[in-house]
């Protein structure tokens, strides 16, 4: 039997126990170490019985960093492990927003001679972005819509009740960079979908309060030399966050199954 991948987790909330969850039992895959901070550590443990639990990553032993924890996570584990020769694979893309984070990763990865993998999470038609790139985009816009709750402990709560909301509301509109940098926790998507076209300055932005939806719409429009095209996705939430869409978890274990698969798409 082939020795399976040897993942360390970092993070350990409501994607980072999704993902453990679904490798569960998968003979190519097997988290081996979860890295979180002190303070949860006990409950990382209870998630995860059978991995290393600590808040730094363990010196050998780790064929691969999967991050699911955010931009201090980054900083202090996937930027070290980059250098160190150790692929990675990030979640919280919306941390690439910051000026010259994007660099930092990439000249990091380059450093240890490996790879660090940006997931497309809940948004699709990121492989077709990237190809319309190389043709030449003319503009890429988009726009998430997402029940009230899901935008509340974000500036969206400034000025307005979120729970009072009687019809739609733009509560925000502008750049991806802007949007990635107010909305951490809810614009992965917008800087996922920046990155694979015309980046965070030039792709438009727009994020909507809407007490009629139940789900997280993302819709992304683009035109280029290769036409044009519009999609749009209706993504449940996942149940342990609101804020995330369920599909961002799949698209972690699916990227993670990529690379032992014989046969991969």
């Amino acid at each position: 039997m082939t020795t399976p991948t040897r993942i360390a987790l970092v993070g350990c909330g409501a994607i980072g126990t999704s993902v453990l969850e679904l490798l569960h039992g998968d003979p190519a895959l097997k988290v081996v170490a979860v890295v979180v901070p002190a303070d949860a550590i006990a409950s990382a443990r209870k998630a995860a019985p059978d991995a290393q639990v600590g808040s730094a990553l363990p010196a050998a032993g780790i064929d691969l960093v999967v991050e699911t924890a955010g931009h201090a996570a980054i900083e202090q584990h996937v930027l070290p492990a980059l250098a160190r020769g150790t692929p990675c694979v990030v979640a919280s893309v919306g941390a690439l927003s910051a000026t010259g984070f994007a660099e930092k990763l990439e000249a990091a990865a380059a450093a240890g001679k490996t790879q660090v993998q940006l997931i497309a999470g809940a948004i699709g038609a990121i492989d077709a972005l990237a190809a319309a790139r190389i043709g030449g985009l003319d503009s890429v816009r988009y726009t998430g819509r997402k029940p009230p709750q899901a935008w509340k402990g974000t500036p969206a709560e400034q000025g307005r009740d979120l729970g009072a909301l009687a019809r739609e509301t733009v509560i925000f509109e502008g750049s991806a960079r802007e949007a990635a940098l107010l909305y951490p926790k809810n614009a992965n998507v917008a800087a996922t979908v920046s990155l694979a076209g015309l980046g965070l300055d030039r792709t438009m932005v727009r994020l909507i309060a809407d007490p009629a939806t139940a789900e997280n719409v993302h819709t992304v429009e683009a035109e280029g030399a290769f036409g044009s095209f519009e999609l749009t996705m209706r993504n449940k939430p996942l149940a342990a966050n609101p804020k995330t869409s369920a599909l961002t978890v799949y698209s972690a274990v699916r990227a993670l199954r990529n690379r032992v698969a014989a046969l991969a798409i």
